[in-house]
């Protein structure tokens, strides 16, 4: 597995923009995806509407210096997560985006991670440099390993198993800049 880079602080961590690279594969069907992109964490804009996860008005992406809104440690409201790229599946190529709040977690240091309507996602603590959560999702079950490899780069890993679908998610995270 390799060595793991504790992180005192996940959102002081993750704040900026980050090179996404994603593998998808189908693991009883056989297909395979691509995806990449950019990943900013950065604060909400002032359009936002908080922590509540309702639709900002206006919709469509956000803009962010990638930077804390106070320019310190981004803590309070948390990080807005804007991914956009393209994602190829099975040779065609699309556009994607997604959208995930990390907000400060239960204990110092770490997040909770929803999704863009507020509903919750899984927990994230790296305080070791390695975490693991599950997300179970109707009869599936997400099951996510993020681990910090340095400064500049981290890895999530998710596997989702149930009835309805059976992947596997590789997503490679290189800080820009």
């Amino acid at each position: 597995m390799g060595e793991f880079r504790p992180v005192p602080d996940v959102l002081a961590y993750l704040a900026g923009s980050w090179r996404v690279e994603r593998s998808v594969r189908d693991l009883a069907g056989g297909g395979e995806g691509r995806f990449e992109g950019v990943t900013v964490f950065g604060a909400p804009h002032r359009d936002d509407p908080g922590e509540d996860g309702g639709p900002r008005p206006g919709g469509g992406p956000l803009a962010y210096d990638g930077s804390p809104a106070d320019g310190g440690s981004p803590v309070g409201g948390g990080l807005l997560h804007e991914e956009c790229g393209t994602f190829v599946w099975l040779g065609v190529a699309r556009p994607a985006a997604r959208t995930l709040r990390f907000l400060p977690g239960s204990r110092p240091g770490t997040a909770d991670v929803r999704f863009a309507d507020g509903r919750p996602f899984h927990d994230l603590d790296l305080t070791t440099g390695r975490h693991v959560a599950d997300h179970p999702c109707s009869a599936d079950l997400y099951r996510g390993e993020f681990t910090v490899r340095d400064a500049d780069r981290w890895r999530s890993v998710w596997r989702v198993a149930g009835p309805a679908k059976d992947l596997l998610l590789v997503t490679d995270y290189a800080r820009v800049g």
